[in-house]
C-alpha cells in the first residue's frame, strides 16, 4: 500500500493580520517537499523532493499562484468560517 498526500494549513495571528500558509507533500509518511509562504519557495527534503522543489520554483506562474494563496485561500476561508470559529458562545 502506498500513501501519497498533500496537507495545507493556514496559521492565523490576530485574525488575518499575520497569515502563514504551509503546504506539505508526503509520500509513505515521509515529507519530501514543503512550501512555506514566509520563505516563498518550495524546499525539498529528499533527492526526489529537491528535484520537485527545483522544478516548482522555476515556474514563475505556479510560484505566483503559491505566493498569493495566502489571500485567495487562507484569508478567504477565514472570512467564510469566522462566524463559526470566533463568534460562538
Amino acid at each position: 500500500v502506498f500513501q501519497n498526500m498533500q496537507t495545507t494549513e493556514c496559521d492565523f495571528i490576530n485574525g488575518t493580520e499575520k497569515v502563514r500558509l504551509v503546504q506539505r507533500y508526503i509520500y509513505n509518511r515521509q515529507q519530501y517537499v514543503m512550501f512555506d509562504s514566509d520563505v516563498g519557495l518550495h524546499v525539498g527534503f529528499t533527492p526526489f523532493g529537491e528535484r520537485c522543489a527545483k522544478q516548482a520554483n522555476s515556474d514563475p506562474v505556479f510560484m505566483e499562484s503559491r505566493r498569493t494563496a495566502v489571500d485567495w485561500y487562507c484569508r478567504y476561508n477565514y472570512e467564510v468560517s469566522r462566524p463559526f470559529i470566533t463568534e460562538r458562545r
